[in-house]
């Protein structure tokens, strides 16, 4: 097997991204995209609701409608989570190295995220080689999630028992988490369609296997982090 990375023919993320796949790839795309989309939007619906409840006043029923927001939240974080780590193993493995551009900033919230797209960014302009530069992103946004996801699971529940200190600030954890995810979550659908323009044809369906498969064995993973790393919650707010 040759160790020749393979790269796209056009030095551009854009360029990707408007460039049709083929069937079989764009199949694959739709399919997984399709699964993350649809975990945002559930998620997604639930959070507005429990917010319009808390802007109206009816912050009991607001604590009530955003219990099963962390199962929503874990239902988007796992596939993200795995289609980024698949990808990750993927390149490693075959020498993939698809188009990417470093994360910016001003498309996070909290102090936390935007430390590391700053970071991210800095790295990826002066210090590492195209391929160290995707398995810096790739990292960095799975442990975003992972943190995101444990951040919005810690403060949710602290407001459904009832016992949290400063609801304000727990509310403001969700909000900043979710906008967060979402954005991991766009970050990652750009460059997924990059990767498979960069893929060779005849290592898709082996991609789509690690990929199901990490789906289906990712839960006990992040939940398991997400024990280590609870303690960071507040950091999203105040930066620490």
């Amino acid at each position: 097997m040759s160790s020749r990375p393979y790269s796209s023919s056009k030095d551009s993320v854009s360029h990707d991204w408007r460039l049709p796949l083929p069937d079989d790839k764009s199949n694959t795309y739709f399919n997984c995209v399709g699964r993350l989309e649809v975990a945002y939007s559930m998620f997604s619906v639930n959070l507005d609701e429990a917010f319009g409840m808390r802007r109206s006043g009816r912050s009991f029923k607001a604590n009530q409608v955003i219990s099963v927001a962390p199962a929503l939240c874990q239902r988007l974080a796992y596939p993200l989570v795995g289609l980024l780590r698949v990808m990750l193993d993927h390149s490693k493995h075959f020498g993939i190295v698809p188009n990417l551009a470093p994360l910016d900033a001003g498309n996070f919230q909290s102090p936390r995220s935007q430390r590391v797209a700053r970071m991210n960014d800095l790295l990826s302009r002066i210090l590492l080689t195209r391929k160290s530069q995707f398995g810096h992103k790739i990292s960095a946004l799975a442990d975003l999630v992972e943190e995101l996801d444990t951040a919005f699971e810690s403060a949710a529940e602290e407001l459904t028992n009832g016992g949290s200190l400063h609801p304000d600030q727990d509310w403001e954890v969700l909000d900043s988490a979710h906008y967060d995810l979402n954005t991991c979550l766009r970050e990652t659908v750009v460059l997924f369609k990059s990767f498979l323009h960069a893929l060779p044809a005849a290592q898709l369906a082996g991609f789509q296997t690690a990929f199901n498969e990490a789906c289906a064995s990712g839960s006990p993973r992040l939940a398991a982090r997400a024990r280590h790393v609870a303690h960071r919650r507040i950091a999203f707010l105040k930066g620490q």
